[in-house]
């Protein structure tokens, strides 16, 4: 199946490790070029080593906004155009919410929504301008149903999911999709206190019909179809990769 990505310009962020890092592989072996971000240089210098000639490294944190807007000029200054987004950058502190700051849950619903609005907005201006354009949001789970001591975390995922179909009825008109992929249980390093540990690695399975937990690499598939042609009529969407976790009682 040809996806007609060759070509296509992307800006992922939290490039340099777990669903981010396999967005990019996915994305890069499709053809498409791409401006991978995230805040630590030296892994996506390693990142960028695999074709340096279709990955533009920029290290970018996602908690100052500037920074945030300024991937896109950046992006089209080095491949001329951008036509798709990845907002998969995003922090997830874990505790008892009546032990969270203010300070702490300001810094988590700016990480995990606002960038991605910002990032959004300001490569809009271009996808609206050409009339085509792809903005996949990284959501979780946890944005459709609550869980306990990531109640921070799940209100910022689920405000991520709501910000993708507002913006996916408001730019449907200009060929722009919007859609939202909500992961369950990835063995990523961000899962490391999970599947380093045992017991807590077999109580989180059992919560998984499938019975395992995916693989970074499983997430590609899906964020290629959204990246591409073939999902032109899909806007609005939440699609769910979680191995049934969210479809029992």
């Amino acid at each position: 199946m040809n996806l007609k990505l060759q070509d296509k310009v992307a800006i992922v962020t939290g490039a340099s490790r777990g669903l981010g890092y396999a967005a990019v592989l996915a994305l890069l072996e499709e053809g498409t070029r791409i401006v991978a971000t995230a805040r630590s240089t030296k892994d996506l210098e390693e990142l960028a080593a695999r074709a340096p000639d279709r990955i533009l490294p920029v290290t970018c944190d996602m908690r100052d906004m500037d920074a945030v807007a300024a991937l896109v000029p950046q992006c089209i200054e080095r491949f001329g155009r951008i036509d798709i987004v990845v907002n998969n950058a995003g922090i997830a502190p874990a505790g008892a919410f009546l032990d969270q700051t203010v300070e702490g849950l300001e810094e988590l619903m700016a990480v995990n929504v606002i960038a991605p609005g910002v990032l959004s907005k300001e490569a809009g201006r271009h996808m609206i301008e050409q009339r085509s354009g792809k903005i996949i949001n990284v959501a979780s789970i946890s944005g459709l149903r609550g869980k306990p001591v990531l109640v921070g975390y799940s209100a910022s995922k689920g405000a991520l999911i709501q910000m993708s179909k507002a913006l996916a009825a408001e730019w449907a008109r200009y060929n722009v999709q919007v859609n939202a992929i909500a992961p369950g249980g990835f063995v990523t390093e961000a899962q490391a206190a999970v599947v380093n540990n045992e017991d807590v690695f077999k109580k989180r399975v059992r919560k998984i019909p499938a019975g395992r937990m995916a693989d970074p690499t499983e997430i590609g598939p899906m964020v290629c179809y959204l990246a591409s042609e073939l999902s032109d009529f899909v806007t609005g969407a939440v699609l769910v990769i979680d191995g049934g976790e969210t479809a029992k009682i």
